[in-house]
């Protein structure tokens, strides 16, 4: 026993055998009362680490295990932590223990142990609450806590630890364990016990911690309650949390949003939840805009048709994006107007990044002005303040993802540790583009002459009309000529573009006005008849200043309608307008130095999951955007559409993907080794789905793949091997021994053993494919005995053995061919000087060959021929070969044959 040594730390030297000896006298019950109560700590927590084998010790007894039992609560008083955490690291172990013996132990753990896990997680030290908490939730997981105590025990501890009343850490903890536990406990359980304090818990104005733990599981919860629920009480706070002023809140809601839309109605999800989430893209924090364009794509598969696959987004290979069945039920609805979003965002950003024209003091310092550049210089100066003093500056902040670029020209603001009063807006939200998406829009004087302009009344309403004024030419020349001072900073610069694609959009629907007009009164209607009046729409001139103090020419020509055909392709009636605009947005360079340098990885990643959303009908609203990605200068991004290829493919169909990948399929092939994999890994997925006479083509190409950029990476070989015995059942027999015959005998004489193990199985493919055509398997077979068999090298006979052993054990190739073509050059390995030939060899003999019936009654010499070749194996030098020719080792298979045989991987 464990506790029998504990006196050797405890004791002299002098007094240790009399100790031990008095240890082994005692019984495990006498050690455990000795070692609970000792002053030396150490022995304390070896008591609670040995207690499962002091539980196994007396298990016969019922008795003695519950008295076991009972001294727990002894070691769960101790003072000290690390016995209580180490107590903690056994529960686990002992709840299996009495789950094993609940004959014997009735209600043990329920009685004894789990009011000992609820207690610790309000204890005062860290680690004994991490150790309980870990402790609870794999009890949960493994089942090992009835439901009944589940409700009487732990929830209403849990709710209790989350009052408003109780300690910090403590309260976030806890609300962190329900919302782990929702989808174990159930509905009910969720509904009725956590569902109501986790409503309470989102309107936290004291802890935003609180507050984050909420938004960062907040689709777990939805999923757990259903829509209803959803909807009526979860929804409400959703949309408080995504105006937090903090911005790691928001940026949780950014994260878990597809679960959020997952658990509502189409119509929600539709007139809500998207204009929710623009706000959340056009966010004022650069991370909060990263997260949710990294949600985008997913929320938009939750906008899915059920009577097709939505895309479900999965972790698997690298860039790789799985699609199965859609977790929703989604219908068709009206179009977003493009018209309305496009004002009505463009007056949002301008809200909430400018200061009011006019004043020359905010013009010389426009870019200061923003939120985030006001909490930057104001951030700074504190910090200088702080090291001036000597003094290490505060690091209660939430702290990015270091894998993710840093813009040192937009450092985000840290989360503050408490709400603002209620009463009065913080100076640094004054701004926040959250204020002008509520309803009704807020009042703000900018300085400017905001154009009305109306809109066709099928389109959009009478508020929303009086929601979204329009800015002239005029006042956008102005902004953008404020700017041009700043253009080197990337987030200014970032304004000029959409500001100059404001003015563009301008100047087109203007020249649509005069041509419209035009049209009119070429056929008698009176300017009056028009709704769109002159005295309503700004004409704009010529040139305009843009970026960097650049003249931008907008001619009058067909370039503008030009453009318009080009936005009017983008249209589609699946999903919301906007959304699909800021996707395919994504593509845009300014994207990368203001939200993601990574982003466009990020839509290419997407990209099955919102095509499959869309439609085959509307892929003309991707294509651009799938060739953009196609040809970005980081070699992830392709890689990441290489991976997902064929899954477009399948949704395309034959003739799009004929028309629009195939071409890209082409340039992937000659690019990167870390592109060409995503191509090979699903070579055949691809390929299945082209036309025939297209497919066919590709024959040509496959030996490419036999060059790598680092000859070294066989895995790469190893697993055009595995695709090219998937490929076997696309191509004729003569295609496959014109072209893919050379190809396996290649990878057979790899120098990697992994490589030429599935070429072997390659090889016995091929004969099974060449089986039904006699001239070609004949010839198959005399080139395999020519260059294996008769290989110089005895890893090239050994392949030839290999070959042969599978093509009888998979039935490749009927007995009488085998016998024909194969039969006598294996026979002659018997005398081959490598003992590992002869190994394979006997095996296959005695394993494969003389089971056959075939072989047994056959009427000719081969039985007498397998007989003496056996005979002659038996008698070998080599114990191996004597061993493996003399009995037959049932456990001893192809699998194995390979490893035993094969000393190393070179």
């Amino acid at each position: 026993m464990l506790c029998a040594n504990l006196s050797l730390i405890s004791y002299p030297a002098n007094v240790t055998l009399d100790f031990v000896s008095q240890d082994e006298m005692l019984t495990p019950l006498g050690r455990l009362d000795k070692y609970v109560t000792s002053e030396n700590i150490f022995n304390r927590q070896m008591v609670a680490r040995s207690l499962l084998d002091t539980l196994k010790a007396v298990s016969e007894d019922e008795r003695d295990c519950i008295a076991v039992l009972e001294r727990v609560g002894r070691l769960a008083d101790d003072s000290e932590p690390t016995v209580r955490a180490e107590l903690m690291e056994q529960v686990h172990h002992i709840a299996i223990f009495c789950q094993e013996n609940r004959p014997s132990i009735p209600f043990a753990f329920s009685k004894y142990l789990l009011p000992i896990v609820v207690r610790y997680l309000a204890d005062q030290n860290n680690q004994v609450r991490k150790t309980s908490q870990t402790a609870l939730l794999e009890l949960l997981e493994q089942e090992l806590i009835e439901r009944g105590d589940v409700e009487t025990q732990v929830c209403p501890v849990l709710v209790d630890l989350t009052a408003p009343d109780s300690n910090d850490d403590v309260k976030t903890e806890a609300m962190a364990i329900i919302c782990k536990m929702a989808p174990m406990v159930g509905k009910d359980i969720t509904e009725r016990l956590f569902l109501p304090r986790f409503c309470e818990m989102c309107c936290d104005c004291r802890m935003f911690h609180v507050r984050k733990v909420c938004a960062a599981n907040f689709g777990e919860i939805c999923s757990v309650v259903g829509g209803e629920a959803t909807e009526e009480l979860l929804l409400p706070r959703f949309f408080q949390l995504c105006s937090d002023n903090v911005w790691g809140v928001r940026k949780a809601c950014a994260e878990c949003f597809m679960s959020v839309s997952s658990a509502t109605s189409q119509e929600i999800r539709r007139t809500k939840l998207s204009s929710l989430f623009i706000s959340l893209i056009s966010d004022p924090s650069r991370w909060v805009r990263q997260a949710a364009f990294q949600s985008l794509g997913q929320f938009i598969s939750t906008f899915a048709s059920p009577n097709s696959v939505g895309q479900y987004f999965k972790d698997g290979e690298e860039g790789e994006c799985n699609c199965v069945r859609s977790q929703n039920r989604c219908s068709h609805l009206g179009l977003f107007n493009r018209h309305l979003r496009r004002e009505s965002q463009l007056h949002e950003w301008l809200s909430s990044s400018l200061p009011q024209p006019g004043d020359p003091e905010s013009e010389r310092e426009l870019f200061l002005l923003t939120p985030e550049r006001s909490e930057e210089r104001r951030d700074s100066l504190d910090t200088v303040g702080t090291l001036e003093k000597g003094i290490a500056p505060s690091t209660d902040t939430e702290s990015p993802d270091l894998s993710v670029p840093l813009s040192i020209s937009s450092p985000e603001p840290a989360e503050e540790s408490s709400a603002q009063p209620p009463d009065r807006v913080p100076e640094q939200e004054l701004y926040n583009s959250f204020h002008f998406w509520r309803t009704p829009i807020a009042q703000i004087d900018l300085d400017m002459e905001l154009l009305p302009q109306e809109e066709p009344a099928s389109c959009v309403s009478v508020q929303a009309k009086a929601s979204t004024p329009a800015l002239g030419r005029k006042q956008l020349e102005e902004l953008i000529e404020n700017l041009e001072p700043h253009i080197d900073d990337p987030d200014v610069k970032a304004q000029v573009d959409v500001l100059t694609a404001a003015l563009r959009a301008a100047t087109l629907d203007s020249h649509l006005e005069d041509a419209f007009l035009e049209a009119r009164e070429s056929q008698g209607i009176h300017h009056q008849d028009n709704p769109f009046g002159v005295h309503q729409t700004p004409r704009i001139g010529h040139e305009v200043r843009a970026l960097a103090g650049r003249t931008v020419r907008v001619g009058l020509s067909g370039d503008c309608f030009g453009q318009a055909e080009e936005k009017k392709s983008k249209l589609q009636d699946v999903i919301p307008q906007a959304l699909l605009d800021q996707y395919l947005s994504m593509t845009d360079p300014s994207r990368a130095q203001t939200v993601d340098m990574e982003i466009a990885k990020h839509c290419a990643y997407s990209l099955p999951g919102v095509a499959m959303t869309l439609g085959r009908q509307n892929w003309h609203c991707l294509r651009d955007t799938y060739e953009t990605l196609a040809s970005d200068m980081q070699w992830k991004v392709r890689r990441t559409l290489a991976f997902s290829i064929h899954e477009l493919a399948l949704i395309l169909g034959d003739q799009l993907t004929a028309a629009d990948l195939v071409p890209i399929f082409n340039s992937f092939l000659k690019d990167l080794d870390e592109v060409r994999v995503g191509v090979l890994k699903h070579l055949y997925d691809f390929l299945k789905l082209l036309h025939p006479e297209t497919r066919r083509k590709y024959l040509y190409q496959l030996q490419e793949f036999l060059v790598t950029d680092n000859s070294r990476n066989w895995r790469f070989r190893s697993e055009l091997a595995e695709q090219l015995v998937l490929l076997l059942e696309l191509y004729s027999g003569q295609d496959v021994y014109d072209y893919l015959r050379p190809l396996a005998f290649s990878l057979c004489t790899d120098r990697v053993s992994s490589v030429r193990w599935t070429s072997y199985k390659l090889v016995s493919e091929m004969i099974r494919k060449l089986a039904s055509c006699q001239a070609l398997l004949t010839d198959f077979l005399s080139e395999l005995v020519e260059k294996f068999c008769h290989s110089p090298k005895w890893s090239g006979r050994q392949a030839f053995a290999f070959v042969c052993q599978l093509a009888i054990e998979d039935d490749c190739v009927s007995l009488e061919q085998f016998s024909e073509h194969l039969l006598a050059p294996l026979l002659q390995l018997a005398s081959d000087p490598v003992a590992n030939v002869r190994v394979l060899l006997a095996k296959t003999i005695s394993q494969s060959l003389l089971e056959r019936e075939y072989f047994l009654h056959s009427a000719n010499s081969h039985q007498e021929a397998l007989e003496q070749t056996l005979v002659a194996l038996q008698m070998d030098l080599d114990k191996d070969v004597k061993y493996f020719a003399s009995v037959h080792p049932g456990s001893t298979r192809i699998s194995e044959d390979a490893m035993s045989t094969t000393s190393s991987t070179y």
